[in-house]
């Protein structure tokens, strides 16, 4: 079949949407079908077009799919009207691409302005079939963060109702997402099709703690707690600068890592001026990353107040692949909550309680003692093998377009 993606990220972004979306378009083109990617030049989690990137349109070809990346309008802090500027300057450029006349049309949300104006030009195009793939439950999201009021919120779940409703299937990556889509937004339980995200990490990896540890300026005797990937609204990690600046006046042995980029972090940096222990990372090369996450005490996962439903954060399966201790602070509620029980793989504490909660090194020392050494046994551990689970689920997608098209 001949299928166009139509998304806001893409590969090499390492982070949120991009990776799935590529790693989707390899595994159809594997099979054989035709595949077109219609979206942005690289801009996550900075933010800003990649240096190097740029240009209206422009075209390549990668691993046998055929990539198209078009100008838009990217806001430093995208926030309120200049988000909603952003999106709509994306969709207008989806309804104007040519989409070489496809069997199945794929939107890829959370970006829900640019997928909106997309579905209305496949609504009113004939001769293919419309699927909208939710990573983020995006009417959610406005109410969650608390960067919407409530006529705000209003209108878009009108407005995803109605994306969502027009379409001839819609994928969610969550059971919960699937409750929300078709009890709340109205879209029929036929349509709905629950495929989960599966890792795109490799396998554990062998680590040499003491050397990357020693090259990071990381104390044999300090808990390292990190937190990577997208600092944006929704991770609240003003909660982690909180927690640093505590540990300076208790001169506790604990050190807080933030690794990563985001529309936040330039005010994270102001927030955490004069904190010692706290130390902010810029995003690594693939190898680099995984040695660095697999020498920290624990990795972690924090949310703001309130968030409960809107995402399932990405990261989890990437920090579950390391056998490490996580540490969720995120409402009892919350999809991540509900994961990390599953896993069996973490702890969780409440929202914006971070700060009594860290280890002490004997504690850490003690966990890693216990550890299954990396390799085949690390297979075993619950939380790897939620991973591994959620994996094969993958192949869902391969079957899902003839679904639609059927």
């Amino acid at each position: 079949m001949r299928v166009t993606i139509l998304g806001g990220h893409y590969a090499p972004e390492p982070t949120g949407n991009g990776p799935y979306t590529a790693g989707l378009a390899n595994g159809l083109v594997a099979r054989r079908h035709d595949v077109r990617v219609i979206t942005t030049h690289p801009d996550y989690p900075e933010w800003r077009v990649t240096e190097g990137s740029g240009g209206w349109s422009v075209s390549d070809e990668v691993d046998g799919v055929r990539v198209q990346r078009l100008a838009h309008y990217v806001p430093a802090r995208p926030i309120g009207g200049r988000r909603l500027l952003s999106e709509l300057s994306l969709g207008i450029r989806f309804l104007t691409a040519r989409w070489h006349r496809p069997d199945v049309v794929l939107l890829v949300s959370p970006n829900l302005i640019a997928s909106a104006l997309a579905a209305l030009r496949a609504r009113r195009s004939r001769g293919h079939a419309t699927g909208i793939w939710i990573q983020n439950l995006y009417s959610l999201g406005i109410t969650e963060t608390g960067q919407g009021g409530r006529s705000a919120a209003t209108a878009l779940k009108a407005l995803e109702s109605r994306t969502l409703r027009s379409a001839t299937g819609v994928v969610v990556i969550h059971d919960r997402f699937h409750s929300f889509v078709t009890e709340t937004l109205g879209v029929p339980t036929g349509r709905v099709e629950v495929i989960r995200n599966w890792s795109h990490v490799d396998p554990p990896m062998e680590v040499d703690r003491a050397a990357v540890r020693n090259r990071r300026g990381w104390d044999p005797d300090v808990t390292v707690i990190l937190h990577a990937g997208n600092m944006g609204a929704k991770q609240g990690l003003e909660n982690v600068v909180e927690a640093a600046r505590l540990a300076d006046r208790q001169r506790a042995p604990v050190r807080f890592v933030l690794l990563g980029d985001g529309n936040e972090c330039a005010r994270l940096h102001s927030l955490a001026r004069n904190v010692t222990s706290i130390e902010f990372v810029a995003p690594l090369p693939d190898d680099e990353f995984r040695q660095t996450l697999g020498s920290a005490d624990i990795l972690l996962v924090n949310e703001r107040a309130g968030m409960k439903e809107m995402s399932v954060p990405s990261k989890l399966k990437t920090y579950f692949s390391t056998s490490l201790p996580v540490l969720a602070a995120t409402d009892e509620a919350s999809v991540t909550a509900s994961e990390i029980d599953a896993a069996g793989g973490g702890t969780r504490v409440a929202a914006a309680i971070l700060r009594p909660c860290w280890m002490p090194p004997s504690r850490s020392r003690q966990i890693q003692r216990g550890r299954a050494p990396l390799g085949r046994q690390d297979a075993a551990t619950p939380s790897w093998r939620r991973m591994r689970r959620s994996t094969t689920l993958n192949s869902g997608w391969w079957l899902w377009p003839r679904g639609v098209t059927a």
